[in-house]
């Protein structure tokens, strides 16, 4: 009897595109590996090839040659509840993994939040299962980084880290600068009595833009008052008990700088409840350029963090740092955004 089952066709192999393209197998390998002392013909005709036979990289084998785990790790040194409430953190996580995706790079997500999760993760990162870590943290001291160290694994932090021994590897948006420019705004327009929500003094941005705050108060010959700040976490809740709090010590502030979209949402929301109008009564100006600053009623003044080139820096460090380059810091402008809210 004859089986007349058909075959199943193989997978390609790198032999056979070596063979499709005129090259040898080291050639192919060379290309795979980042096309270092390849020729720009032979490197078309192994492209060409991969894309014809379907080819896909064994990436088990390659790790065996290479000794790399293949992946990059986006550490989010937070609660879970940051993730999906946070719409920065969604954008910097989209733009890292498409950054990542043009060098055939996949991401792995770790959330690290807690201790327990921590002493969980640890030993994962000290075996190098993963080649390096784009690092995100609201707080100063974080032990990730000092783990990171340990363990002798590139990594790039999202925020000028705080408080840390060595050279560290950061990319981070002019917060400071950012900051002026929204207070010389708010100035301009004609508001004195000026309150902020700054973000945690513990945190890369909020001494930064409360160090922004204050200085344009003096440049402008307007004292500093205590009671014109409150602080807050970067939550919608926050903003919200923090303007609250501003209007029942303050009640003739005439504008406020908020650290965060998401903080300035809350505070529109607790000046409504006040009875009052933005801007008439109160202008609002706030930071990132996050989704939440147009669907806002006003829609938001804002710093628009320039979050693509963010991810495309700390994914562009971190290749360098995992190919042997040391630790290296980038600092981007901000932009002015006017809407209506200032």
């Amino acid at each position: 009897m004859t089986d007349t089952a058909p075959r199943q066709k193989r997978p390609p192999t790198i032999h056979d595109v070596a063979a499709q393209a005129g090259v040898s197998r080291g050639t192919v390998s060379r290309v795979l590996q980042g096309g270092h002392n390849v020729s720009p013909a032979s490197h078309q005709a192994v492209d060409a090839a991969i894309r014809k036979l379907g080819y896909v990289v064994n990436r088990a084998a390659r790790s065996l040659v290479t000794r790399r785990a293949g992946s990059v790790a986006f550490l989010l040194s937070e609660t879970h509840e940051r993730l999906f409430q946070d719409p920065n953190l969604a954008t910097l996580l989209r733009g890292c993994t498409t950054a990542l995706a043009a060098h055939d790079i996949p991401l792995v997500l770790i959330a690290a939040g807690t201790e327990a999760e921590r002493r969980r993760i640890a030993p994962y990162l000290a075996a190098h299962q993963v080649d390096g870590v784009l690092l995100f943290t609201s707080h100063r001291g974080t032990p990730m980084i000092e783990l990171l160290q340990r363990a002798q694994l590139p990594f790039v932090c999202c925020g000028k880290p705080h408080d840390q021994t060595g050279a560290v590897s950061y990319v981070v948006a002019d917060d400071r600068e950012g900051a002026r420019t929204m207070m010389r705004h708010l100035i301009d327009s004609g508001r004195r009595r000026i309150a902020t929500i700054a973000g945690p003094a513990d945190g890369p941005g909020g001494a930064e833009r409360l160090h922004g705050y204050r200085e344009v108060l003096a440049e402008h010959g307007i004292r500093y008052n205590k009671a014109l700040v409150a602080t807050g976490d970067y939550s919608r809740a926050s903003g919200e008990s923090c303007m609250r709090e501003l209007l029942a010590r303050v009640p003739d502030l005439d504008a406020v700088f908020v650290a965060s979209d998401l903080m300035a949402e809350g505070a529109l929301s607790a000046i409504e409840r006040a009875g009052l109008s933005v801007p008439g009564d109160i202008a609002v100006g706030s930071f990132d350029d996050s989704p939440v600053a147009t669907a806002t009623n006003p829609p938001l003044t804002t710093m628009r963090q320039p979050w693509q080139r963010i991810s495309d820096m700390m994914v562009r460090q971190l290749l360098a740092q995992i190919e042997g380059d040391g630790p290296a810091s980038v600092i981007l402008p901000t932009e002015l955004v006017v809407r209506d809210s200032a």
